[in-house]
């Protein structure tokens, strides 16, 4: 498979919902450590910012509209990134808590995933001798036990009401190949246009193991249902296989996604500093292959977003 000609986006998912505070002393919890990672993050390469946000006191999980106000604002005034806001959340939250600051900032991008699974990190709680926070042990362990909730109806209605209403265009989560079959099957219901923005997802349990096989089957899955140059392909690596596939991802044409929502660590055993960190290791890596990385204005004309100027942040 020859590499596209296209530039490379580099997207970072700056926080996530599933790491928690005792796992690294590094992720951004706080209003200002969120930003002031994501800005850095863009300094380095990141074309696309993916947000989660955290309560400021315990750093848990959070839907709140006021508290996205307290960073994103002053991430699009720091930085031309494009602002790409989270509809996935977390396990807990309900659809309209995870629609609620989405639906406010109607911004350029929102992640969608493409379909409801178990989704969980609950061995990590073997790991851990001393948590620094009362919630944390029941919020990893309890992912056993818990779904990550999107049916077709779901789906539909973030469609429609996002993408329809507000032009917001979407990061495509594809945590299997049945996902992409999902997505198609919205192509075909006409609630999805291209350039689609495809970022298949390795190494979640619950999900599609971290294999180079299956990274192939996803590109070659998704070139039968879209076509190649109608579709535009990311990858996500979690934990430690977060390099390794996206030197092959952009080996084979496609886009890349790092940040300390994805993986902690930097290399074997190293915690990553910061998700800049991680912008700059990969950016280095795919300058070592003769790629060449994509600026926030060449990623929007690449997806064909509505621009920074139509939204309401």
């Amino acid at each position: 498979m020859p590499p596209s000609p296209d530039k490379v986006i580099i997207s970072c998912a700056v926080t996530g919902s599933v790491h928690t505070p005792t796992m690294s002393p590094h992720l951004p919890l706080t209003p200002d450590q969120i930003a002031e990672q994501a800005i850095e993050a863009a300094e380095a390469g990141a074309a696309i910012l993916h947000l989660h946000a955290r309560d400021p006191v315990d750093g848990r999980p959070t839907p709140d509209p006021k508290v996205f106000d307290q960073f994103v604002p002053r991430i699009r005034a720091a930085t031309d990134a494009v602002i790409n806001i989270t509809t996935g959340g977390s396990t807990r939250m309900t659809l309209d808590e995870r629609l609620a600051y989405p639906l406010q900032a109607r911004p350029e991008m929102c992640s969608l995933n493409m379909g409801s699974m178990n989704f969980t990190i609950h061995p990590m709680a073997r790991k851990v001798g001393t948590w620094l926070h009362d919630w944390e042990k029941p919020h990893v362990e309890g992912m056993e036990d818990l779904i990550f909730r999107n049916t077709f109806r779901d789906i539909r209605h973030i469609l429609e009401v996002l993408g329809r209403d507000a032009g917001t265009r979407f990061e495509f989560e594809c945590y299997d190949v049945g996902h992409l079959y999902t997505l198609a099957h919205f192509v075909d219901e006409g609630l999805v246009e291209g350039p689609l923005f495809i970022q298949s997802i390795f190494g979640i349990l619950g999900g599609m193991g971290a294999d180079p096989e299956n990274l192939v089957t996803m590109r070659s899955t998704a070139d039968r249902l879209f076509g190649r140059g109608k579709y535009r392909f990311s990858v996500l690596g979690a934990g430690r296989h977060q390099m390794p596939l996206l030197t092959m991802a952009a080996v084979m044409g496609g886009n890349v996604r790092v940040g300390l929502e994805d993986s902690l660590y930097l290399g074997r055993g190293r915690l990553a500093r910061s998700c800049a960190e991680q912008v700059r290791k990969i950016r280095r890596i795919l300058e070592e292959l003769s790629l060449d990385i994509a600026t926030p204005a060449e990623a929007r004309a690449m997806l064909a977003l509505k621009g920074g100027d139509a939204v309401d942040i």
